[in-house]
């Protein structure tokens, strides 16, 4: 895959790890191998996988001449984040629009994401209610801008588009490499699926190095069938911007519904469980809305054999620990 052809930020430095994990492996029957990339070592304030879809996102941006960042997601949005620390970075204004899914779950004095947004010197926060038009609403901010004179770049959320996803695509073959060099067979690959753009980068990807290793999806919203066809539409057009010649079939895009829990944000039982194993075992802080749940999935097709006996499942943590600062009663 050529990805010189794109415009990207130099971001990264260099690939992020890819760790054993022995010890949860062990407590879970030893009738599986985990291993853990760690993404959430990304740059960025905080890190995270956004750090590189932005690379290709704030690129397009600058080549554009923009001097300013819209972009929108969640009360506690990693990617709110991520996308104000690359702002700043950049030296480029960045606004957020947050849609409050959860009601009245937005208090500008909450910790986590929330307080980092301030501190990254984000210019301005509308706050939504859930079930808003994103799109139309950081459309309106966008017009609001330009009669100010400026020069607003819009960024959807996640950065899940063809050009974010663009930085998962990218993972893959860096994954690829790494797994080489360390002799290390894969037999799955677990990653969180949300806004979308990481899985269904990585699908793309893994087309694209015809790597042939099965990319399962652990949803933290939708359901099955809703977010199987929205990564589907998103792989295909990452894959035709990358000028990959095989089609991806439905089959190819896998995700699981049934670590939702009550919905996006909310708290669960195998959340709380799966980022305490983490944590006690490996070391590893997980996030509780993607990652944790993600890695209830993981726990539970381990459990449950969802996985061949004696297979190898790579983990992909997506970060986004900032945010168990806001889940203090979750946990204690």
């Amino acid at each position: 895959m050529n990805f010189t052809k794109f415009p990207r930020r130099k971001y990264l430095q260099g690939p992020t790890p890819i760790e054993s994990m022995p010890a949860l492996s062990k407590i879970l029957g030893d009738d599986v191998g985990l291993y853990v990339k760690r993404d959430d070592l990304l740059p960025g304030a905080g890190g995270g996988n956004k750090t590189r879809k932005l690379e290709f996102c704030i690129a397009d941006a600058i080549k554009k001449g923009a001097d300013t960042i819209i972009t929108c997601g969640a009360v506690q949005s990693n990617h709110a984040r991520l996308t104000a620390s690359w702002s700043a970075k950049e030296g480029m204004d960045c606004h957020l629009i947050l849609e409050e899914r959860v009601k009245k779950s937005y208090k500008q004095e909450a910790s986590g994401n929330n307080f980092l947004f301030e501190l990254l010197g984000v210019k301005s926060i509308g706050v939504v209610e859930a079930g808003s038009d994103m799109m139309a609403e950081m459309e309106k901010k966008f017009e609001a801008l330009k009669k100010e004179g400026k020069n607003p770049y819009i960024i959807p959320g996640g950065a899940s588009n063809d050009i974010g996803a663009l930085g998962y695509a990218a993972c893959v073959e860096e994954t690829m490499a790494q797994l080489n060099d360390l002799r290390l067979k894969i037999d799955y690959i677990v990653v969180p699926s949300g806004s979308g753009g990481t899985h269904a980068g990585i699908v793309a990807g893994m087309i694209g190095v015809n790597g042939g290793i099965p990319v399962y999806g652990i949803n933290v919203s939708r359901v099955k069938d809703v977010q199987e066809e929205l990564v589907l539409d998103l792989a295909g057009k990452t894959a035709e911007k990358l000028g990959i010649k095989n089609v991806i079939k439905r089959d190819e895009v896998i995700c699981f519904d049934q670590y939702v829990g009550p919905g996006y944000s909310l708290p669960t039982d195998s959340m709380v469980e799966a980022v305490k194993l983490f944590s006690q075992n490996e070391a590893i802080l997980l996030d509780p809305v993607y990652t944790g749940k993600a890695a209830a999935g993981l726990i539970d097709l381990v459990r449950k054999n969802g996985f061949k006996k004696g297979s190898n499942v790579l983990f992909l943590h997506t970060g986004g620990s900032p945010a168990l600062y806001e889940y203090l009663e979750t946990f204690r």
